[in-house]
């Protein structure tokens, strides 16, 4: 069995209540693991823990090289560096983009992109799916980056996985999110309570506060600090 998790984002609560909960022993972890919440360096370091497959979100090459990031991503950003040192940062920041595992494309947002992604709705990826998936073969890709838990069709068979977000849900349930591939190749959505009031406080304090609003609000907040 192997655990997805992404989009962890430097909330340690939210990665403890998910292990706590977690039947797998084997881990493919997607992307986005420190900048945004108060604990970076101690999430990385509880994530090294793990017997885990890494992949680079965006957000992690931001740590480094960061030309595309918004003006709203800068205080984690510092406060994510300061904490984790220059040797975290560049190992973080060299991550590679896209594993496969068991004929199963692992990516952050898209298997060519950190940034763009595929929507949830499906009549919306008529359109965006295709350009995204092109030389794509595998039958089944997995991403994260829009911190929305969903699973749907694509074109030519290609099922669409999205595990959700560990430390920064975006669909309105504050409940960390992850997903479960077995061995038979099931796929199955989790959900799992933690004190995400816990997590706003602390990163309001060594933050800012649109990171603690995206915590209690359990959706994206674009309105900068």
């Amino acid at each position: 069995m192997l655990a997805l998790l992404y989009d962890i984002h430097g909330n340690l609560p939210a990665l403890e209540a998910v292990l706590d909960d977690c039947p797998a022993e084997r881990f493919l972890l997607g992307g986005d693991y420190v900048v945004a919440g108060a604990w970076p360096a101690e999430t990385l370091d509880r994530l090294r823990e793990l017997d885990a497959t890494w992949i680079r979100g965006n957000t992690d090459r931001w740590l480094e090289d960061a030309p595309d990031a918004p003006p709203a991503v800068q205080r984690p950003l510092a406060y994510a560096r300061e904490r984790l040192g220059e040797e975290r940062v560049a190992e973080l920041a060299a991550l590679q983009e896209t594993v496969e595992i068991d004929g199963t494309l692992y990516c952050h947002a898209s298997p060519h992109s950190d940034m763009e992604s595929f929507p949830e709705d499906q009549e919306a990826g008529v359109e965006a799916d295709p350009p995204l998936l092109q030389g794509v073969s595998a039958p089944r890709v997995v991403f994260g980056h829009t911190h929305l838990q969903f699973a749907r069709p694509g074109p030519g068979g290609v099922e669409l996985v999205n595990p959700g977000s560990v430390g920064l849900p975006w669909d309105h349930d504050h409940r960390a999110a992850y997903g479960l591939v077995h061995d038979d190749g099931r796929y199955e959505k989790r959900r799992v309570e933690y004190d995400w009031r816990r997590s706003a406080a602390a990163a309001r304090e060594h933050v800012d506060d649109l990171v603690a609003r995206r915590i209690e609000q359990a959706r994206f907040d674009p309105t900068p600090c």
